[in-house]
């Protein structure tokens, strides 16, 4: 049998806990839970016990609790809070706070993510363009050679053919 229990505390007149909590067959029908809603006293403890085996058909089961946070897991999902429990309610905040800001990091991680996908493209695309740039300045390295080599072969060249007709002026002229 699963039992929960938690420490309350009681009306002093009351000197058990309430018996249609322990047994919920007890003068109801076997499906009923009552939970008392008299006001209790702080000094004074109270054992509240229940037990899950006897729970009616009629319950919702635990996956159809309405998501709070329809984006975050199921098992993420804050629980509802039993409304007639002060702790519970704060616990519950607590935990649609911490829900809404693990949303918020999962958000931010998300679009870091994806920076980081846009930064690294463009990392391989400079990459890439200093490896054509580094590409392009050998090239225009040999061709500024090939240039040069080509100028001075002309030059030689025209030296050359300059020196030619000199001569074949000479020839001309003593002929």
């Amino acid at each position: 049998m699963m039992e929960q229990v938690a420490n309350k505390k009681v009306d002093s007149k009351q000197t058990r806990p309430h018996r249609n909590l322990e047994d919920p067959g007890e003068g109801q029908g076997a499906g009923a839970h009552m939970i008392s809603t008299a006001r209790v006293p702080a000094d004074k403890p109270v054992r509240i016990a229940f037990s899950l085996d006897n729970a009616s058909d009629d319950a919702p089961p635990e996956d159809a609790i309405p998501l709070v946070f329809p984006e975050l897991e199921q098992h993420l999902q804050p629980l509802p809070p039993c409304h007639d429990s002060l702790e519970s309610m704060e616990v519950f905040k607590q935990h649609c706070q911490i829900a809404e800001e693990y949303h918020e990091v999962k958000k931010e991680i998300a679009l870091l993510e994806e920076r980081k996908k846009e930064l690294l493209a463009k990392l391989d695309q400079a990459e890439k363009e200093k490896l054509d740039a580094a590409q392009l300045a050998r090239e225009f390295e040999a061709l500024t050679e090939e240039n040069r080599t080509l100028k001075l072969a002309q030059s030689q060249c025209v030296e050359q053919l300059e020196k030619l007709r000199i001569q074949y002026q000479k020839r001309q002229g003593s002929s």
